[in-house]
């Protein structure tokens, strides 16, 4: 049983108090950012800065030169030549082990191939898994993680389908609400690639073309969501059935890689959801077709269980994803009793967001709810 909480490189490079403030959380180990989107963040801490703006996707560790034309450029926020490995060397002398949090699918500003939508709309933050050359990135962050001595584990983020719902800086799509369905329907891609994946799959891709967008026009002309996916039962299982290939082919690719430099128990996590049509940073996965020997962080920020227990009963560790930051919608006093809740409902862990951008008061929070399940836990 453990509990952990995630941190970016820019909480702690500079910062001499930083690490023992982590580790004054009980945290078993802390998650830092080794590959990691675009953000603007706080750090209301730091003695440097306030605000800390990463404007394109990042490596914030050296890639190596077998990777560095297929991974993001170094970071560029601090004059660090390895942000995360002093980050990580902070954590160690604090006595917290550090894991690699790795955003795979969700990429800003780097030329790769994207997801493209029903009406050729591209999404310049989503990477399309069908690619190989997609397959090819994910491989390499893999390969640079694991390659890494001071990593003791590895999350995976948007390990799979990444799609629309993406918040953008001014974003201006609030205008027309969509249900979950239309979410789905609006992150179908129709790029070369899953145009022949569609195909092997035995779907007709322009089929699949002209029912999704005759579903989304009628969303854009109606007043509501209708809550409407795509008209026939065997042909949105096909659907899935195709994206769940494509995405478990990238996971175990990657999984693959680890493993030839990594011992069994090394963990592996893929930040998750048990609702297959989901293409978000949890995306969409069937726990039951994981490779062997990994897990799950699912999203349980809404304080339910559900997620931990629809994704119980396979060999896969579930662990619980909680929010500590009352800014961005948590409960400080509920914290305490989500985090007895998810053991009780058998996570084999928890992961509080974010130590790093956190008030004192979301500190002090945190640090009773990893008490509390560290006693549930015995």
């Amino acid at each position: 049983m453990n509990a952990a909480t995630y941190v970016y490189p820019w909480d702690v490079v500079g910062d001499d108090s930083a690490a023992e403030t982590i580790a004054g959380l009980g945290v078993d180990h802390a998650v830092v950012a080794a590959f990691y989107h675009a953000t603007r963040a706080f750090t209301p801490r730091h003695p440097w800065h306030r605000v800390v703006v990463a404007e394109t996707s990042a490596s914030y560790l050296p890639v190596g030169d077998a990777w560095e034309q297929v991974l993001p450029p170094a970071q560029t926020w601090v004059d660090a030549d390895d942000a995360f490995g002093a980050t990580a060397s902070a954590l160690a002398a604090a006595g917290v082990p550090t894991h690699a949090w790795v955003v795979v699918d969700h990429v800003d500003g780097f030329d790769a191939p994207h997801v493209m939508n029903a009406y050729g709309d591209v999404y310049p933050w989503a990477l399309c898994p069908s690619h190989e050359a997609a397959l090819e990135y994910a491989v390499g962050l893999a390969a640079v993680v694991a390659a890494r001595s001071d990593i003791a584990g590895v999350e995976f983020e948007a390990a799979g389908w990444y799609g629309f719902d993406h918040l953008h800086e001014h974003d201006k799509v609030a205008g027309i609400p969509l249900s979950e369905d239309e979410l789905f329907l609006l992150s179908l891609c129709f790029c070369d690639a899953c145009l022949d994946e569609y195909q092997a799959s035995g779907i007709d891709p322009a089929r699949l073309r002209a029912a999704v967008s005759a579903r989304l026009d009628s969303r854009f002309a109606a007043a509501e969501p209708a809550a409407l996916g795509l008209p026939e039962a065997d042909l949105a299982a096909a659907v899935l059935g195709m994206r769940t290939r494509v995405a478990n082919r990238l996971r175990g690719a990657m999984v693959r890689e680890v493993r030839t430099q990594r011992e069994p128990d090394f963990p592996i996590l893929f930040h998750a959801n048990p609702d297959p049509r989901r293409s978000t940073a949890f995306t969409g996965v069937d726990v039951a077709t994981l490779p062997k020997d990994t897990g799950v962080v699912v999203n349980c920020w809404n304080g339910s269980t559900d997620s931990v227990t629809r994704s119980l009963g396979h060999d896969a560790s579930v662990n619980a994803g909680l929010l500590g930051v009352r800014g961005m919608g948590a409960d400080h006093e509920a914290l305490v009793s989500q985090a007895v809740a998810m053991r009780e409902a058998g996570a084999s862990g928890i992961r509080i967001y974010h130590s790093g951008i956190a008030s004192n008061a979301d500190l002090d929070a945190m640090r009773r709810a990893v008490s509390a399940f560290h006693k549930a836990a015995r």
